[in-house]
C-alpha cells in the first residue's frame, strides 16, 4: 500500500514539475525571441526563423538602440530618454516611499478625528483611473510653471503613487503592538523619536515592497510620460515608442528588440536582485501575534 502511495505521489510530483516547466517556457519564449533577435543582423533575420540562434554575438543593434543621434527634437537612440527616466524615477520613488511611510504611521498609530475618512479618500485614489486626472493635472502643472519638465513628472508620480504607498504602510503598521508604543511614550519618546528609533528599523520588509512597486510603476509608465513631458524630458517608454514607430523603408527588428530589452532591463534587475524581499514583504504582517 505504501509503495503504491509513494508511486502515485512521485507521479503527481513529476506531472507538477512538467506543467511548471511548460508554463515557464511559454512565458519565457517572448524574452528568448527578443534576445536572439537583438543579437542578429538584418540578413540573419531575413534568412532564418525567429527562434534560431544567432551566428555570433553581434551587439550592433544594441549600439544603434542606445546611441543618441538627435535631429532637432527627434532622437533615434534611447540614451537621453533613459537618463530622463533615471532622474525622474529615483527621487519620485524615494520621496513617495518616505511620504507614504509617514502617512501610514500617522493613520495607523496616531489616529485623530477624521483619520478614517481621510484614509478612505486616499484609498479611493488607488482605484481611480489615471485618465481622469490628465486634464486637471495639466492645468495645475501649468499654473505652477512645471509643464513639460522632469520636475513636473516627479510631482505627478508622487501624487499618483501616494495612495498605494500609504495603503502599504498603513496596513503594515496596523500590526505593530500598541503596548510597544505606549512603553515608548512612557519613557518620554515623542512622535519623531518613535518613528525613527522604533518604526523605521522594523519597516525593512514593507519598505522593500514599496520601493520595488513604485520603481516598477514609475519606470514603466507611458500615460503620464506622453501627456506631461516635453521634448527634453520624455521618459524611456516614450522614447521606445518613438523609436519603434520611426518611419523607415526597412524595419529594423533587431534594433527594436534591443531597445525593448534596454527599456525593461532596470526593472528586471530590480526583481532579480530584490525579488525575494518583495515576496517576504508582502507576507510580513499577514499573521498577527
Amino acid at each position: 500500500m505504501n509503495t503504491k502511495f509513494f508511486s502515485m505521489l512521485m507521479l503527481w510530483r513529476v506531472l507538477l514539475y512538467v506543467t511548471l516547466l511548460i508554463g515557464a517556457a511559454f512565458f519565457l519564449a517572448p524574452l528568448y525571441v527578443m534576445v536572439v533577435t537583438s543579437l542578429k543582423d538584418a540578413d540573419e533575420i531575413r534568412q532564418h526563423s525567429l527562434v534560431s540562434l544567432p551566428g555570433g554575438l553581434n551587439f550592433d543593434a544594441w549600439r544603434l538602440a542606445w546611441d543618441s543621434a538627435c535631429t532637432g527634437a527627434q532622437c533615434s537612440g534611447l540614451e537621453p530618454f533613459f537618463w530622463n527616466s533615471v532622474w525622474m524615477t529615483i527621487p519620485a520613488v524615494l520621496i513617495s516611499t518616505t511620504w507614504g511611510a509617514l502617512n501610514g504611521y500617522v493613520l495607523s498609530l496616531w489616529k485623530f478625528r477624521g483619520s478614517e475618512t481621510l484614509f478612505a479618500f486616499l484609498l479611493f485614489g488607488v482605484f481611480m483611473p489615471f485618465q481622469v486626472v490628465l486634464l486637471p493635472m495639466s492645468q495645475v502643472l501649468g499654473w505652477m510653471g512645471m509643464s513639460s519638465s522632469i520636475a513636473g513628472l516627479i510631482l505627478v508620480h508622487l501624487l499618483a503613487g501616494l495612495p498605494s504607498t500609504t495603503l502599504f504602510f498603513r496596513n503594515y503598521y496596523a500590526a505593530v503592538p500598541k503596548d510597544l508604543l505606549n512603553a515608548a511614550r512612557m519613557d518620554g519618546a515623542g512622535f519623531w523619536m518613535i518613528f525613527l528609533r522604533i518604526i523605521v528599523p522594523m519597516s525593512t520588509p514593507i519598505v522593500m515592497v514599496t520601493l520595488i512597486w513604485q520603481f516598477t510603476q514609475i519606470w514603466n509608465d507611458f500615460l503620464f510620460g506622453v501627456a506631461f513631458s516635453g521634448a527634453d524630458s520624455k521618459p524611456i517608454t516614450v522614447g521606445l515608442n518613438n523609436l519603434a514607430n520611426t518611419t523607415s523603408s526597412v524595419k529594423a527588428y533587431n534594433v527594436d528588440m534591443a531597445a525593448a530589452l534596454i527599456a525593461g532591463l532596470p526593472t528586471m534587475l530590480v526583481y532579480v536582485v530584490a525579488g525575494r524581499y518583495f515576496v517576504r514583504g508582502l507576507t510580513a504582517g499577514a499573521v498577527k501575534g
